[in-house]
Formats: structure tokens, sequence, C-alpha cells
């Protein structure tokens, strides 16, 4: 079984459900998905919002390892974005020597705002924890206690870690920035991290018209003749 944890915010709740399709209609696998939804995690998480925290899961995600009692591996990722590939070969990626695995972008952003007029940060190692296999066992340092007292730098910095060794590289294609990386047909997972195709203002942003179909195909009856 593969496990799955999704960001969720209900400003965005469609995008979760068009995700969840999007993996499980192309996985090869069994795969379980779990909403982190912030209702669900009330007596877990006790943190105060942060005025520079964009979405409900900016901190509920480094969960994943305790939900997962702190055994095997499991996936954790935004809700703005759509599987274009099997999660399997995603997850077919897992390497021992890691204790969580990353895309390592090198994303500086140059907007101040992004979607629903959220603050946009600029910080080392941005987006990298957007998509991350957590090799559980690995990322003890991860308690209720610690996610809901460390600082946000801390946290998305991975300085729960001994060293950034432990950190592992997988390929750009799992963690495709839409508008920032140039469009790609191998993108396997494309992150909607401006703003994703069911706001008005990104209607027309790139993977758009593959989102909406994915959306159709989600809300899709056959009906009995």
């Amino acid at each position: 079984m593969i496990r799955v944890f999704i960001g969720y915010d209900e400003r965005e709740a469609i995008a979760f459900s068009v995700l969840a399709h999007s993996i499980h209609r192309r996985a090869s696998a069994p795969v379980s998905v779990t909403p982190l939804m912030l209702s669900e995690l009330s007596g877990v998480l006790t943190r105060e919002r942060h005025p520079l925290q964009s979405t409900d899961f900016s901190f509920s995600r480094f969960l994943t390892p305790f939900l997962s009692e702190y055994a095997g591996w499991s996936v954790f990722m935004d809700c703005d974005m759509l599987m274009r590939d099997d999660i399997a070969r995603l997850y077919a990626l897992r390497d021992e020597r890691y204790a969580v695995m990353v895309v390592k972008h090198d994303h500086v952003p140059k907007e101040a705002v992004k979607f629903l007029d959220q603050p946009q940060s600029a910080y080392q190692k941005k987006n990298w924890s957007s998509v991350m296999l957590f090799n559980n066992a690995r990322c003890r340092a991860l308690t209720p206690d610690y996610v809901n007292r460390a600082s946000g730098l801390d946290l998305h910095q991975f300085k729960w870690l001994e060293n950034d060794d432990l950190i592992g590289q997988i390929p750009a294609s799992w963690n495709h920035l839409v508008g920032y990386n140039a469009r790609s047909d191998a993108a396997a997972l494309v992150h909607y991290t401006l703003g994703g195709p069911y706001f008005d203002e990104f209607r027309d942003c790139e993977y758009a018209q593959q989102w909406r179909d994915e959306l159709q195909n989600m809300l899709r009856v056959e009906q009995r003749k």
C-alpha cells in the first residue's frame, strides 16, 4: 500500500479531490489517500496560525511521519497539483540512505503575492517540502510537540535533520512548478504553485485544460440505458 498524505485547505477543496482522483486513476498499485484536514488534527496540531502561513497545511505536512506511526514510507504533496503519471513510479524511487527525498528546486519567486492574495515568502529550499517522500522511521524528530513549536524555517529548511546529506533527490518531473519551469510533456506531477486553474485569475495557466479534463472525468457518471 502506497500511503499518500495531501495538504487540505477548505478554500481549495476541489483541488484535493481532483488530485486524489488523478492519483488513483493512474496508479498501478493500491494507494491510500489521506487529507490533512485541520478539523481532524485539532488534538495534534495546536500551534497558532502564522501571518505568513498561506495555506492550512503549511505545518501539518510535517506530521506525516507521526501519522504513519514512524513506520515504512509515506508521500506528502500539496493539494494544488495534478498527477500525470503512475505514483508507483515515484514510490519506487525511495532510498533507505535518506530520511526524506524531494525535488531540490532552486526557486526564487519574483512576485510578492500569490493566490487568494496570500504573501509569497522567499527562503532557501523553497518548495522542497511541497512533495516529500518520508522514510518515516528516520524522521522521529518530527513529533507533534516539535511541529507545534518549531519555526517555519526550521521545518521547511529541514533543520530537524542532522545534516543535509540525509535529504535525497528525486527528478524534477515529480514537482514541476507551473509558471517557473519550462513546459514539459515529461512532467509527471504538475504543481500550480502560483494558483490553480480553479481560480479565475489562473484559468488559462499551463496544464489548465488537463486539470479541467480530470475534473470532468471525476464527475462522469455512466447512465443506465
